[in-house]
């Protein structure tokens, strides 16, 4: 059983509001200072002194305009949209910060491996190697129709690109420039050493590179890598790729399940189970006591439009909810965007047959994540059961306002949560940063057993 303090991330998206419907419609919500880049360094502040991991930040090139076959009710209640780059907020936030990491999705199916590289370098290199990726291959028709694609990719199709892409990305951050290439010798006029470069010669099915890396090595080479496909290929590429996996589930007992199989896949893909670690997306709605939290949970439900509700979970999905009636149950389908959202309902819980209002209930607060209610030691309580019973190795944290719902955990379950031993206790500002990969693993450069060290050519330094 895992015992360990679970590592605690939070959850955003660089907009105005992300998975809570009408999030910004709530009192003292802060939203609407999405552009300000003011509002961000202070969350990061606020994050580091309450002693958090790390903030892991969503992101999505596309727009939800399934639901009702276009994006009104998406754009009514700011269902992620606007919604700006995330990696250009993450160096002015590290800037103010010394030891919060930051996770950043970008998709692997539109941005080519070789400027991504680039991207994550100059991340890792501004953050002192404090950054992750979360690899997505993007489900949205809306991205591929705008982004000079007839139609979306088949998941099958964007996983086995995705393969390739990241066999490039290795390359290139592992073995393209030796450790110490960069000289900088003003006596024979070289700032990096020719000899200690080398192209990287990739010749595939999808991608051609045939150059060397545009970055010196960074402090992790490798960013972390997060992932969060939950279909059978998702876990088959996590289980090959991702060091931590974010997972949402509707229950404990369901949450389980997928960690089951993803740690199965890790183990087939023959690597080390525990090498990677496993995070969850959860809400907390927490006050003094269970009831006045109850209140606030469903004062948050009361507030999010039904409409905003599905037009996230159409966009999600491929799956136009207005077609089926509120109260008839919503059969498993095959869909080209998010099957395993389908599936986290249609199968996780066999004894139920989802209708879309209780999909809708259950989406308006926290979006696919499961919501915890309570008093503090409701919540403490209620934490252990996932982290033991779930077997899960940390929590992403989301809001129903931004920053309130992050300002009352900070200040009403933390303290209760670090005295249990769930959350580590909090250590000292002035302490020497490490990498995120430190923070996570111990050691800077990935693990024995990842594809990533396997690129790490005999020509480098030892990996840590």
């Amino acid at each position: 059983m895992n015992n360990a303090p679970l590592s605690l991330f939070a959850f955003d998206v660089f907009a105005p509001s992300h998975l809570t419907s009408g999030s910004w419609r709530n009192d003292g919500d802060q939203g609407h200072r999405y552009t300000d880049l003011k509002y961000w360094t202070g969350i990061a502040q606020m994050l580091e002194r309450a002693g958090f991991d790390g903030i892991f930040f969503a992101d999505n090139v596309g727009y939800h305009d399934v639901y009702r076959g276009n994006g009104d009710a998406a754009l009514r209640d700011a269902a992620q949209i606007p919604i700006n780059d995330p990696t250009v907020l993450i160096s002015g936030m590290a800037a103010v910060t010394k030891h919060l990491n930051f996770g950043v999705t970008v998709s692997a199916t539109y941005e080519p491996p070789y400027l991504l590289a680039r991207k994550f370098s100059s991340l890792d290199h501004l953050t002192g190697g404090r950054v992750g990726w979360n690899i997505v291959t993007s489900y949205s028709e809306a991205a591929a129709r705008n982004l000079g694609k007839e139609q979306q990719l088949t998941p099958a199709e964007r996983y086995d690109m995705a393969d390739e892409y990241m066999e490039v990305v290795y390359k290139l951050w592992e073995s393209s420039f030796e450790d110490d290439a960069v000289v900088n010798d003003a006596e024979t006029a070289t700032y990096i050493d020719p000899a200690k470069v080398h192209p990287i010669n990739h010749e595939g099915k999808h991608f051609r590179v045939p150059g060397f890396h545009l970055c010196e090595p960074s402090p992790q080479r490798t960013p972390v890598l997060f992932q969060a496909g939950a279909s059978s290929r998702g876990m088959e590429f996590g289980g090959k790729h991702a060091e931590v996996v974010f997972l949402q589930g509707t229950s404990v007992e369901g949450t389980r399940r997928s960690v089951d199989k993803l740690r199965q896949a890790v183990a087939d893909a023959g690597r080390d189970p525990r090498d990677v670690k496993i995070v969850i997306l959860l809400t907390v709605v927490v006050a003094p006591t269970d009831e006045e939290a109850q209140a606030k949970y469903r004062k948050a439900v009361d507030t999010a439009p039904i409409d905003g509700i599905l037009a996230r979970f159409s966009g999600w999905t491929g799956i136009d909810m207005s077609d089926y009636e509120l109260d008839t149950p919503l059969r498993s389908v095959g869909t080209k965007a998010g099957q395993s959202m389908v599936d986290m309902f249609s199968k996780a819980d066999p004894d139920r047959d989802w209708t879309p209002r209780q999909i809708a209930e259950f989406l308006a607060v926290g979006g696919t994540g499961s919501t915890v209610i309570g008093s503090p030691e409701t919540v403490a309580k209620e934490l252990r059961r996932w982290r033991d019973e779930a077997d899960i190795d940390g929590i992403n944290l989301s809001y129903t306002t931004k920053p309130g719902s992050w300002e009352d955990f900070i200040e009403l379950a933390l303290p209760a949560l670090r005295a249990q031993g769930l959350i580590a206790p909090l250590r000292d500002h002035e302490r020497d940063a490490v990498t995120l990969r430190e923070t996570l693993f111990g050691q800077k450069f990935t693990l024995d057993g990842h594809p990533a060290t396997g690129h790490r050519t005999q020509h480098l330094a030892p990996a840590n």
